[in-house]
Parts: structure tokens; sequence; C-alpha cells
């Protein structure tokens, strides 16, 4: 049973830090791009920060230059690292990738999430 947990998330003031991370664990062959998805309450999931297997990123206009997220492709683990968080960074932030299991099946996955509250 594939499956992604995502960890890190707390209280934090405005311009603080956090380090979340999201672990694949199962029966994995290949993980595909990972990519972290913020939702505030009453909005949609938005993509703000994306990896690849081969180390590339992508960031929103909104986060670049405070997150940065990089890979451990042998832990199966993806870290976000928020930097300088203000409050509309309040939310709860879900990692979603594309996995290729042991048996070959690929499949489309998405973690609980993990709350971050950025007080003002």
């Amino acid at each position: 049973q594939v499956q992604l947990v995502e960890s890190g998330g707390g209280l934090v003031q405005a311009g603080g830090s956090l380090r979340l991370s999201c672990a694949a664990s199962g029966s994995i062959f290949s993980i595909n791009a990972m990519g972290w998805y913020p939702q505030a309450p009453g909005k949609q999931r938005e993509l703000v920060a994306a990896i690849t297997s081969g180390d590339s990123t992508n960031y929103a206009d909104s986060v670049k230059g405070r997150f940065t997220i990089s890979r451990d492709n042998a832990k199966n683990t993806v870290y976000p690292q928020m930097n300088s968080l203000k409050p509309e960074d309040t939310a709860v932030y879900y990692c979603n990738t594309d996995i290729r299991d042991s048996s070959g099946w690929r499949r489309n996955y998405w973690g609980k999430g993990t709350l971050v509250t950025v007080s003002s």
C-alpha cells in the first residue's frame, strides 16, 4: 500500500520559518515530480512549488524567494523550506505526485495534509 504522509506543520509568527516534509512509503518503483498545494479556508488548492525527479524546481510567484523545495530520492521524501512566512500562507499543505508501484501500476496520490498557521 503506497502512502504519502506530510508532516512539519504548526503555528508560527509572521516572518518565521517552517520545514515541511512529504514522505512516500510502500512498494514503490518510481516517483514522478512532487508538488505542494496549500489550501486556505474557502479556497481551492493551488500549486506553489514542485520538484522533479531530476531536482528541477518551479515556484509560484507568491512564494518565489521565500520557499525552497528539496528532495531526498533515497528516502522518497520532499522537503519544502518555508521562510519569511506571511499570514496569507496559512493553509493546509498537501503534497501530490504520481507513483509507479512495484507491480507497475501508476497512480496519482495525495497526502492528508499538514496545517500551517501563521499569526500576525
